[in-house]
């Protein structure tokens, strides 16, 4: 056989084997992408693994093997994938997934990179929401450090080897959702961890937790059950399930087969056990609704849902409860809530303020926690990132809080190494910090009190929340204020120039003294120039009649004026101190109002404008104290070697 024919031969071998691997590979990813759709992303993730390994790659795969892990919250290989994607793909590379690998580099404490990737997802995705918080809020770690607080936070003693999250308050203990000695011997495809049901803690009165025990067999069923709000009596719960009714063998599916998440709702009866649970009106086989939190009033029903109307895979609705128990229609949140990426774990505390996760907004990484004020009517405030230490670079949610008591619990998977699988509940113990903030309001000359001076306090967004007038002795106060926070102390009075002092309170409980200068501010003459142009005054050395480099930049300034304003005349009156006799003073200052008079001549003033007059040491009262005989230092002598600008007529 000769070496044609061989290497024939070998090139017909080669094909065959590449058509085998092909044959083999594309079976593999027909498999893994049925498992993917199914949302069995473990499975899915070991096929498309072994498929790289053999030398395959592609955008699709690169964007699915990063999902299977991004959907567990495992970000560190999440973002290994993605950038890929972004490296390897770029046209092929969508909005979302720049967002993802953003999200992705932030639980790596890369903010770098992070944000190189959310300036290139603005460019793809355009001026969406996402787009806008992210443009608006640049400085965020600037943001976000400002807004943490000193408290304490501890994992509790409840939290397993599996996943433990979403923390209720019920009659005085804590409800939550965990996968350790769940009913049934059933795994979530998603997460290869067993089913969750809800579970009981004890609460001690430290805010301790120990000695959970199922909630009931008429909540907990063989599928997911998890994230409850009970009514402050403790006779209503409502909660999340799959879509799952009790009796039935299977949950149930959407038209892509995919298991979604419901409401549902039980009672006690008058033996105080819980009734079969019933599914709330507004759900649906086609979309997901989960989360549930209650207002203080308990009339509204707040969840998250992706139903039709949403802005992104997840936002925040609420229903009104009617007093017959009927519901009213869904209501969304809106767009200053809402993001095109999740919301979700909404909790209302008693001071009537919303606290929910979303890793739409800027954060630290993963899912970070956000407040807002809501009004009477239900209006949403200003929405601010809490900080940490309850946000972390990985996922921080479902935060629920007593703030009278300054104590509270959040989830978080901050300590694990497999994302979702790791999440536990954590303590949070705020420090009973506060500052009394007190001062005086004086004069900036003399230092002496001003009484009845108007003084604000303002928050960090320059926000008054408090007033209060000085008293006769000049003092104010602003009791029990915030630890480590921004304020700014303004005080105002007539005749006074308006002052603030902007400042940061200490990090521990105690007293801050504030000093507010205010300068008199004495209405200016018509005429005189010098006082509405706000100049300084113009000095000379001691038996000199010279200008100094300093003086020329004043004197700058007049010539400025009359060039930008040709029809004004002005007298230069000069000074002296009362050393030397009166005749030789009085020249010197005709001398000093000559050279002044030159220099603006000098420099392009017309001299018909000006007139030059000497005064001596004549006017030294209307400065000072000191006239002849009378002992003073330099600094005093010095005020009284000066020249001023008056306007004319003619």
């Amino acid at each position: 056989m000769d070496i044609r024919s061989i290497q024939k031969l070998l090139t017909i071998l080669v094909m065959f084997l590449n058509i085998g691997f092909g044959f083999s590979q594309t079976n593999d990813l027909i498999q893994a992408d049925k498992d993917f759709d199914r949302f069995a992303y473990i499975d899915a993730r070991d096929i498309y693994l072994k498929v790289v390994e053999d030398g395959y790659g592609s955008a699709e795969i690169y964007k699915k093997l990063g999902d299977t892990y991004y959907w567990n919250s495992e970000y560190d290989n999440a973002s290994k994938w993605y950038l890929r994607l972004v490296e390897q793909f770029p046209e092929q590379t969508t909005p979302e997934y720049y967002l993802r690998a953003a999200q992705s580099l932030k639980t790596q404490s890369d903010y770098l990179r992070s944000d190189q990737m959310m300036e290139q997802y603005t460019i793809v995705a355009g001026d969406n929401l996402i787009s806008k918080n992210f443009k608006k809020n640049k400085e965020y770690l600037s943001e976000i450090a400002f807004q943490s607080k000193k408290y304490e936070l501890v994992k509790t003693n409840i939290s397993s080897a599996t996943s433990d999250f979403g923390s209720a308050y019920y009659n005085g203990n804590i409800v939550f959702a965990s996968a350790d000695g769940t009913v049934g011997e059933n795994r979530d495809l998603w997460t290869d961890q067993p089913y969750l049901d809800l579970f009981v803690a004890t609460r001690d009165s430290l805010g301790q937790l120990s000695e959970k025990e199922p909630l009931s067999d008429k909540i907990n069923t063989k599928y997911h059950e998890s994230s409850a709000v009970f009514t402050q009596d403790g006779e209503v719960i409502y909660f999340t399930r799959n879509n799952y009714a009790q009796g039935d063998r299977k949950p149930g599916r959407d038209k892509q087969r995919t298991v979604r998440l419901k409401l549902y709702t039980s009672t006690k009866d008058s033996l105080g056990n819980w009734t079969d649970a019933v599914e709330l009106p507004f759900n649906s086989q086609e979309y997901s609704t989960a989360h549930p939190a209650l207002s203080v009033d308990e009339k509204r029903l707040y969840f998250s849902s992706d139903m039709p109307g949403s802005y992104g895979m997840s936002d925040l609705w609420y229903v009104n409860i009617s007093q017959d128990g009927t519901y009213g229609l869904p209501i969304n949140l809106g767009a200053d809530v809402n993001t095109e990426t999740r919301e979700s774990f909404p909790f209302i505390s008693r001071n009537g303020n919303l606290y929910f996760s979303t890793d739409g907004r800027p954060g630290l990484g993963g899912y970070d926690i956000f407040s807002a004020p809501i009004s009477e009517l239900g209006d949403i405030g200003a929405i601010v990132n809490v900080g940490s230490p309850a946000n972390s670079n990985q996922d921080d949610f479902n935060l629920i809080i007593e703030e009278d008591l300054n104590l509270g619990y959040v989830s978080s998977n901050r300590d694990g190494q497999q994302g979702s699988s790791d999440d536990d509940i954590y303590r949070i113990q705020f420090y009973n910090c506060s500052i009394d903030i007190a001062g005086v309001v004086v004069d900036s000359e003399t230092d002496k009190p001003i009484a009845g001076a108007t003084v604000m306090l303002l928050d960090e967004n320059n926000k008054q929340i408090a007033e209060q007038i000085a008293s006769d002795k000049g003092a104010f106060s602003f009791p029990e204020r915030d630890c480590e926070t921004q304020y700014t102390v303004r005080a105002l009075k007539d005749d006074f120039e308006t002052n603030e002092v902007l400042f940061t309170t200490p990090s521990e409980t105690g007293k801050l003294s504030l000093k507010i200068p205010l300068t008199y501010d004495k209405p200016c003459p018509p005429d005189d120039l010098g006082c509405q142009l706000k100049l300084p005054i113009i000095y000379f050395d001691f038996d000199k009649s010279s200008i100094r480099p300093d003086a020329q930049k004043i004197i700058a300034q007049v010539l400025t004026a009359m060039k930008l304003y040709p029809d004004w005349k002005i007298l230069i009156g000069s000074h002296t101190d009362a050393r030397g006799n009166d005749l030789y003073n009085e020249k010197l200052s005709g001398r000093r109002a000559d050279a002044t008079k030159n220099w603006l001549i000098q420099n392009g003033i017309d001299p018909s404008r000006l007139r030059s007059k000497g005064y001596g040491e004549y006017k030294i009262s209307e400065v000072n104290e000191c006239e002849n005989g009378v002992e003073c230092s330099e600094e005093k002598h010095q005020e009284n070697r000066r020249s001023t600008f008056i306007r004319i007529k003619n």
